[in-house]
């Protein structure tokens, strides 16, 4: 696993559209989307990554917690599944669902969404603004594999809070860090 940091997309950026299949449901999911909503967090995950694994049951109860609170929250798994599998829409919707996931687990076989929005790795989070304004982008928390730090999901939770509060994001944000998006190759 090559250890990839987020590019950090510039605040203030409009959230780029896109219209991507549920790999649950088969609903197409857009953003921005009908409705009104508090805030909006997209975020890159994928199945096999191990950063994302670490991660994931703290970061299904920060997302059970922030749906209720009317945050529309949309997975995207970018990832060439031809040469990992494990990321394979059908192998995405048996995690989404041994998992009960709380949002939409979309695939992006083009790839484009995740060039759109300069995602780089896997988990890589993205907090909007009722106005789908970027309001934060980088890191769930300090936990990694191995490095004992517990997973809280300050980071990301602190940011939803500020937002869902009319208040800015914190200055202060820290890039996510994970495995690098696996880019199909030519």
């Amino acid at each position: 696993m090559a250890l990839t940091e987020s590019n950090m997309l510039p605040l203030g950026t409009r959230a780029p559209e896109f219209s991507l299949l549920d790999v649950m449901t088969g609903d197409e999911i857009q953003a921005p989307a009908p409705g009104d909503f508090p805030a909006t967090l997209i975020m890159f995950i994928c199945n096999h990554c191990p950063y994302v694994v670490h991660v994931l049951p703290g970061l299904l109860a920060l997302c059970q917690s922030y749906t209720k609170q009317g945050v529309r929250i949309i997975a995207i798994s970018s990832n060439d599944a031809v040469r990992y599998p494990a990321d394979a829409p059908d192998k995405m919707k048996d995690l989404a669902m041994e998992q009960k996931f709380p949002f939409p687990y979309c695939y992006d076989e083009s790839q484009e969404v995740a060039r759109v929005y300069d995602a780089a790795c896997t988990p890589d989070f993205y907090v909007f603004y009722r106005d789908m304004r970027l309001a934060y982008r980088g890191r769930m928390d300090a936990s990694r594999p191995g490095n004992s730090i517990p997973v809280t999901g300050s980071d990301l939770s602190t940011a939803l809070d500020a937002v869902l509060q009319g208040k800015s994001a914190p200055e202060i944000q820290y890039p996510s860090a994970g495995c690098n998006i696996k880019w199909k190759t030519d």
